[in-house]
């Protein structure tokens, strides 16, 4: 619609504050959502004055058993009371109890039964029960005096023989066993993955000891039920950890190897010290080596030892048949020896990409948070797909059996292992609580992974991170999400809602709502201040606005406590012009209009059919007004427009006559996700030009606001949202005026033979040896 303005004054149409006493406005402050600022934690998301937390040393002797597949082992912890209160009891988490066949875990699990069952289900289901829960012996105090203790499923108190007081310490024993669950068959966090082909085990261990649980100023004991999906909430502390595995196991482990000298080769110490100085990696124990190891298998013991300091936690990996390469890091100006452990059925893909990504990720994300701090960073191959612990990973995908792989391989190697690599910054370091907020790590180091992985390779084919692919999860049906603020044991779609959703609202903050400077700085501030220590979503929400003075609460609030989605419609446009007032120019352009406005089909039959009127047969019908022209410009026309240009000063003029275009555009949030408008104007000279609108326009109307753009070229048409930056879920409203949106379909003859590219191409050209150039 082109309408003219009589005048020169223009009204925002923008609705006022009026408005925003009528409806719940999305735009309030987080109040009560957040914690009350205190000493230990304060109002701008920074550690308080008298912050504190907890410390719990270790002392750990364990030995594997390969025959039977279990492993048994005493420990010795010294916690520390650094909090204000006095303790009477202690809770250790026995994450190993999820594997007790009357565990919780096991209980509430549930399932629906088809006509059709996978046999693979069945045989799971029909299992003969394992038992794999912790076998508790012995808890003592220092003195190896009996200490009474409870075990509640996967938590168990241990009663203090005399109240713990603020800043003292207590040590305690205990021995324990468990057996080792079959990763493949049980699934789990931890296990072993047995091949047939070589009769070998490969173990990669984690939770496998019984562990503090946390106690700080927020829950006080953090001692909610291991189910499976909520992860771990753990103090910090020193560890020395003792392995006994037989004689020819390569041993992986958290920390630093303490005697190299007892447990490797002349020859393997002198390719460590070589890998430890080079900037690529070098192989410790060949492909050569393992092979033949898999074939004898010793029957005396090594005991490998290691310490780390200032970990939440220890993991480790035991196997004859690893292959281990290594290479140095700079970070800092420290040497980081980045480590990669595999058997030689994930080559070569693993001798290619596993320890360069190791390096890649130390890299990338220590520029965004803070230096890496520990000496090692290694990736494992084996049953586990993924799964992180301090300065050690385990990471799945292997190439096919003739050692071709898919692109989704590949990348889906590389890109785990920037994951759980990564997950040595969220949550190894800054240390939040994964048994209650699976987001705060998760969906952070699924952020930083995108990140890394667009600086490793451009047009890397990241899953998660760009707005467009998180549409379909945003859309889906309301009762199958939940808030990103659920407990972790509470999420229905755990990968969508803690992994994609947080990520990608934190790529929409970075590059749509904040900019990159400010943000980069924000989250880097919350990296450094939350290193070493127990951060809560408050922390990290005042963090990002307190370091970069954006208000923040409306992004919080809609993204993280509710469901709604982004659907930002283009309703209406309607095209204004200036009225110059000059009758000759008015009056020429609107008989301009009426010449060119369509006739309708009944006057068009009528000039036809109707061949003379009464008026033509009649002359005394007709009077003034069948000659009177409304669009003819007269002498009084005339007169009133040079009087009103005489009034006007010469700025005013020049205003009335530059031609500039009006656009009043419309648009309706039904999504309920306010959210930044990107406007593209595309001209009528082909040019265009894009305008971003802060969120803040919805402020006085949550659900309709309409935006006046003035441009000195006539525009053809709007689109909202043209670089999919915001998530919207319809993009067919998006465009004014409205353009089909494409699609396609495939026509197909015949189904894929189930070959990999790799392997189609090998066939064609007849060639033997695989891409890649793993040992």
């Amino acid at each position: 619609m082109r309408n003219l303005i009589a005048g020169l004054a223009m009204v925002s149409l923008v609705a006022g504050p009026l408005a925003a006493l009528a409806q719940d406005t999305k735009f309030g402050q987080l109040g009560q959502e957040l914690p009350t600022p205190n000493t230990y934690r304060s109002a701008s998301g920074a550690p308080g004055h008298q912050y504190w937390q907890q410390r719990a040393d270790y002392n750990i002797k364990v030995e594997l058993d390969d025959t039977n597949q279990s492993i048994t082992g005493s420990e010795t912890i010294n916690y520390t009371n650094n909090s204000p209160d006095v303790l009477t009891y202690l809770w250790v988490q026995l994450d190993q109890n999820i594997f007790e066949p009357n565990s919780m875990s096991n209980l509430t699990r549930t399932a629906e039964l088809n006509e059709k069952v996978p046999l693979r289900a069945v045989e799971y289901m029909t299992r003969e029960e394992f038992d794999g829960g912790f076998k508790i012996s012995k808890v003592t105090d220092r003195n190896g005096k009996p200490l009474k203790y409870t075990i509640n499923n996967t938590m168990m108190r241990v009663d203090l023989p005399s109240p713990l007081k603020p800043n003292q310490n207590f040590a305690f024993n205990i021995d324990w066993k468990h057996n080792i669950n079959n990763q493949k068959t049980l699934g789990g966090r931890s296990g072993y993955e047995y091949f047939p082909g070589d009769d070998n085990y490969l173990y990669e261990m984690a939770q496998w000891f019984p562990r503090m649980a946390v106690y700080d100023d927020v829950n006080g004991w953090q001692h909610k039920q291991f189910l499976g999906s909520g992860e771990f909430a753990l103090p910090f502390g020193d560890y020395k950890v003792s392995i006994t595995v037989p004689a020819d196991h390569v041993v992986a482990g958290t920390g630093e190897l303490q005697n190299a000298s007892q447990v490797l080769s002349s020859t393997h110490q002198k390719r460590w010290a070589q890998a430890a100085k080079s900037d690529k990696p070098v192989v410790i124990v060949t492909q050569e080596e393992a092979t033949q190891a898999e074939k004898n298998k010793a029957k005396n013991k090594k005991t490998w030892v290691f310490a780390a300091d200032n970990v939440r936690d220890f993991a480790w990996a035991s196997s004859r048949k690893f292959i281990w390469d290594a290479m140095n890091v700079k970070v800092g100006g420290k040497n980081v020896l980045a480590m990669s452990y595999y058997p030689k059925e994930g080559n070569p893909l693993w001798g290619q990409y596993s320890t360069e990504a190791v390096a890649h990720t130390l890299e990338t994300y220590s520029k965004r948070t803070i230096d890496y701090p520990y000496p090692v960073a290694i990736s494992v191959h084996g049953p586990v797909g993924g799964m992180e612990y301090p300065m050690i990973s385990f990471n799945g995908y292997r190439p096919e059996p003739d050692g071709t792989y898919s692109d989704r391989t590949k990348y889906g190697l590389i890109s785990v292992i920037i994951h759980e690599v990564g997950h040595n910054f969220f949550p190894m370091i800054v240390n939040s609580d994964e048994r209650q907020w699976t987001w705060m790590d998760e969906g952070l180091n699924t952020f930083m992974q995108y990140l890394s992985e667009q600086e490793w390779e451009r047009s890397y084919p990241s899953r998660r991170g760009e707005p467009r692919d998180i549409v379909e999860y945003m859309k889906s049906a309301k009762n199958t999400q939940v808030p990103i603020m659920t407990n972790s044991e509470s999420v229905l779609q755990f990968g969508p809602n803690a992994y994609g959703k947080p990520a990608t609202a934190l790529n929409v903050l970075r590059e749509t709502v904040m900019g990159r400077e400010l943000f980069d700085y924000a989250f880097k501030e919350y990296a450094k201040r939350w290193a070493f220590k127990h951060p809560m979503p408050a922390d990290f929400f005042r963090t990002m606005e307190d370091a970069s003075g954006v208000d923040l609460d409306w992004f919080w609030r809609g993204w993280f406590y509710t469901t709604d989605h982004t659907d930002i419609a283009l309703t209406d446009v309607k095209w204004y012009t200036i009225d110059s007032q000059d009758p000759a120019f008015v009056n020429a352009q609107l008989r301009e209009q009426q010449n060119q406005a369509p006739q309708t089909l009944s006057q068009q039959r009528n000039l036809k059919d109707i061949k003379k009127t009464r008026v033509d047969d009649r002359p005394e019908l007709k009077d003034f007004y069948n000659s009177y022209d409304p669009l003819a410009t007269t002498a009084a026309d005339e007169q009133a427009y040079r009087q009103f240009m005489s009034k006007l000063s010469p700025e005013q003029k020049e205003t009335l006559n530059s031609g500039m275009n009006f656009y009043e555009v419309s648009f309706a949030n039904e999504g309920g996700l306010v959210m930044p408008l990107i406007v593209r104007m595309n001209f009528e000279d082909g040019t265009e030009e894009v305008v971003n609108i802060p969120a803040e326009i919805w402020r006085y109307n949550n659900d309709e606001i309409t935006k006046v753009f003035i441009t000195k070229k006539p525009v053809v048409s709007f689109e909202l949202d043209p670089y999919q930056e915001t998530a919207d879920t319809d993009l067919s409203d998006n465009q004014f005026p409205r353009r089909a949106a494409p699609s396609r379909f495939e026509i197909f003859q015949q189904k894929n033979n189930g070959q990999n590219p790799m392997q189609k191409e090998r066939a064609t050209s007849n060639r033997t040896t695989p891409a890649g150039n793993g040992q």
